[in-house]
Order: structure tokens, then sequence, then C-alpha cells
């Protein structure tokens, strides 16, 4: 096995975008295609790493860039989430984004077209949403402490199967918004299941967050719980 990866700049809704493909480039045979949304900071080091536990797995991964080539942030930025908002604020930009990097991952080399999914965390954890919410022709998707609330508009008809995997004690999510989830996606018609992770906030697969105070940190336990459920989900919609 030989995990690599390539950066790649590509078009998409609204200009440049520079994502990350990460694989086995020992792979003989076409792989499922795995979706990664990063969190409000956009593409760094974390979602690459993580990428590779994944590709590790069996599948070719595309750490999509949502914001534009050069937009990342920090959290010791002024306004770490200023990237963010601006897709918050236009949610049918963000669902173009979202199926034009579905797109493009059908579309890559050693990548089975027909066997798809998304996995995202945080904004990213909306992303997978909304890409379902779109109607997207994929297998499935898994959101980590993502974010909730649904577009102003009508959606597609949900055809991905959706593992949701939320920690009780999220402000971002509180019990009532996850609920409303829930009523949503049964409505839907979506085959869905939502892991909930008690004492456990907001962020909770992020190493690097340690603000209980605000919500905000990290649960090994979470963490580990949360893989093993997304991977166990993987292997059910492609075969392990």
């Amino acid at each position: 096995m030989s995990i690599t990866r390539q950066t790649i700049v590509h078009e998409g809704p609204g200009g440049l975008f520079e994502s990350m493909v990460v694989v086995d480039s020992a792979a003989s045979v076409p792989l499922p295609g795995i979706l990664l949304f990063p969190n409000v900071l956009g593409t760094k080091e974390a979602d690459f790493a993580y990428a590779e536990k994944v590709a590790a797995l069996g599948y070719v991964v595309l750490v999509v860039d949502l914001y534009g080539q050069g937009k990342r942030t920090t959290r010791a930025d002024p306004d770490p989430a200023r990237y963010m908002a601006e897709m918050n604020a236009d949610r049918a930009l963000l669902r173009d984004r979202l199926l034009s990097a579905h797109a493009l991952l059908k579309g890559l080399d050693g990548v089975d077209a027909t066997r798809t999914a998304a996995i995202g965390f945080c904004f990213g954890g909306k992303g997978v949403l909304d890409l379902a919410r779109a109607g997207a022709d994929m297998a499935g998707g898994v959101s980590f402490h993502g974010v909730y609330d649904a577009p102003p508009f009508p959606n597609a008809a949900i055809r991905a199967k959706l593992l949701v995997c939320h920690g009780w004690d999220d402000p971002i999510a509180p019990p009532d918004a996850t609920v409303a989830l829930a009523q949503e996606l049964t409505a839907a018609g979506c085959d869905w299941q939502i892991h909930a992770y008690g004492r456990t906030c907001h962020a909770f697969t992020d190493e690097s967050v340690n603000m209980p105070e605000k919500g905000l940190a990290y649960s090994a336990d979470a963490d580990r719980r949360s893989f093993r459920a997304m991977v166990g989900f993987l292997e059910e919609l492609f075969g392990g």
C-alpha cells in the first residue's frame, strides 16, 4: 500500500478551487470515491491526514475546497468564519459547489463513479446534508458534528443514506435542531441514523480544539466511536 496526495486546481461555480486527491496508488481496480468536506477553516493538514486514514480502507478521497483557491483561515484569524459565512448566506451557491465537487470526484481516474459517498466535519457536515438534500446520486453521507439547518428552498428527494454523528452537548446543534433534522429526513423518505454521544461537545473529532466553556472540545471516545461507525457505514454501502 502506498498512500499518496495530489493537489488539483479545478474550475467550479465562482472561480478556481484547490482540492486534494488522496489514494492508494498501488490500487489496480477502480475504487469507491469519497468526498471529504472540511470544517469552518477550509482545507488543511488535519483533513489530509484524516483522508489518508480513509484512503487506507480502500477508497479514493477528494478533500474538497468549497471556498476557493487561497481562501483559508486559522483559529488565530480575527474572523476565522468569514468564508463559511459567505457560503451560509448563499446556500444555492453552496449547493452548486457541492454538486460540482461530486461531479469532479466521479470523473477522477481510479474512481468507480457508480459508488460514491461524502463525509464532512462541522460546516462540512452541513455540506454532506446539503449535497443529499440536492438529490445527489451518491450512496451515502456521514456528518460529524455538523450543522443541521435546512436551506431556504425546497429540497430534491434524498436518495443517499445518511449517518449523523452528533455530540449531545453541541450548542451549535442543540436537541431541538437534532430532532428537527430527524423529522426532515423522515419526511424526505431518507434512510437515516443518528449516533448521539453523551457529554460530548461540538468539534469532537478535532484534536486542536479545547474550549469546553464554548461547547467546543475534542473527545477521544467520540472520535474513535464515530470513526468506527463511519467504517461500518461505508462497508454497508460498498461491501468490506
